[in-house]
């Protein structure tokens, strides 16, 4: 998952495939991106099972890039992405609109919700633990995504969403706050339970402390409010990937919702009226 999405180009061609575009220019002329990033990321996209190539003109030739099935099913991400930003990032480059829902037609904020009994979950109330095929060892990419500088941002990327890819675009951060999330805070059990190099380690530790995401205090590492809130992220990341690379050994991580005793599924719900969020009812404007 981290392999895939990792990368700030990725997400914002997701993200304007799923409010619309198709075609190369559509990209293009929406995005503040290069003609070669932008024909890297496509093919790549392709390649990775999140956008099907479709020839709509022979001569000359010329082609739309549609979501897939595995594409479509990162909308809850996205949308998870678009509201932390929203709410806890006052510095953000473009200020982003708000999400309206057209059942109600109210701006809303998603909720992350238990599907098993409607109740909205946060991190207090969800129980997660090894699952067959999960392990620390086994949950980090062998090789890590695109360096970025101390402030979380890479030279190449489009800073639309700088805080969200200091915790995506590297391979240690996303685990970390996982660990954060399950009690770790000390340098040294990061150190132990992740296998990460003390200079990484470091290095991630001072990012998310210098964004607000975490809060040093006597020799620990706690998550801040701001931190909490990306507990809707991680969770829809997590779900998405263990719907999309299974293993025959089962699942990576089992998690259970300590409020009904069910396995947990997430799904988004509107804070105005309750219901159920689907991707085709979102309007941003």
């Amino acid at each position: 998952m981290l392999g895939t999405l990792g990368d700030e180009w990725t997400l914002l061609i997701l993200q304007q495939a799923t409010l619309g575009a198709t075609r190369y220019g559509d990209f293009a002329a929406r995005l503040p991106i290069s003609h070669a990033v932008l024909t890297r990321r496509l093919a790549s996209m392709t390649d990775s099972g999140l956008l099907e190539k479709r020839i709509y003109q022979e001569n000359p030739p010329r082609a739309e890039y549609v979501l897939t099935p595995r594409g479509r099913g990162l909308w809850p991400v996205l949308m998870s992405i678009w509201e932390w930003e929203r709410h806890w990032v006052p510095a953000h480059a473009e200020g982003l609109p708000a999400m309206h829902h057209a059942t109600c037609g109210c701006a809303f904020a998603p909720v992350l919700s238990c599907r098993g009994c409607g109740a909205a979950a946060t991190e207090k109330d969800v129980a997660a633990q090894w699952g067959p095929s999960g392990s620390w060892a086994r949950s980090i990419p062998a090789q890590s995504t695109r360096r970025r500088s101390a402030s979380g941002r890479g030279a190449a990327g489009a800073g639309l969403f700088p805080e969200t890819m200091s915790i995506l675009g590297n391979r240690w951060a996303f685990a970390l706050l996982v660990s954060a999330f399950v009690g770790t805070s000390r340098f040294g059990d990061f150190a132990d339970q992740l296998g990460a190099p003390p200079g990484s380690l470091a290095d991630r530790l001072q990012i998310f402390t210098g964004i607000g995401v975490l809060a040093a205090a006597d020799g620990r590492y706690r998550l801040t409010e701001k931190g909490r809130a990306t507990f809707p992220i991680l969770i829809t990341a997590l779900q998405w990937a263990q719907h999309t690379f299974r293993s025959p050994d089962g699942l990576a991580v089992d998690l259970q919702h300590t409020a009904c005793g069910a396995t947990f599924e997430a799904e988004l719900t509107c804070d105005q009226c309750t219901g159920v969020l689907r991707g085709t009812e979102v309007d941003v404007r």
